[in-house]
């Protein structure tokens, strides 16, 4: 079984933001996989570059997505987003600094954070796509 698994009431669009959600969600397997292993050290690093960019490029085409919608709950999901890219640039200086508890944080944050983001956050949008028939 894996760390994070997933489930229906994950999916948004069937497209992109999913696809990107999924593979956030693996990059979280992947990393908990490793760290259960005791080869997390060897490994967070690629992983943390690879989440820190690729969620930077995910949040902003998911932004972009919403702005195209007009979605009214824009500027309150940016300051959402910002926090949760200011935590995993927080790790990533602690992993530089040496941490050696990066990995175990790193997966929690991330398994957290997406989980409830995507059922919150991500949902009202999937909400105000319907009711405004842009879905």
């Amino acid at each position: 079984m894996a760390y994070f698994e997933w489930a229906d009431d994950l999916v948004i669009d069937n497209g992109p933001i999913d696809r990107d959600h999924r593979h956030l969600v693996d990059l979280v397997n992947e990393l908990h996989t490793a760290t259960t292993q005791g080869c997390g050290q060897e490994v967070v690093a690629k992983i943390l570059n690879s989440l820190v960019q690729y969620t930077a490029e995910h949040l902003r085409m998911e932004e972009q997505e919403m702005a195209a919608v007009h979605f009214p709950h824009l500027e309150r999901h940016k300051i959402g987003h910002l926090k949760f890219t200011e935590s995993l640039r927080d790790l990533q200086q602690k992993y530089d600094a040496g941490s050696i508890t990066v990995a175990s944080q790193l997966s929690t944050v991330l398994r957290d954070w997406l989980s409830l983001h995507i059922r919150r956050s991500d949902k009202e949008l999937l909400t105000f796509m319907k009711k405004s028939g842009k879905k």
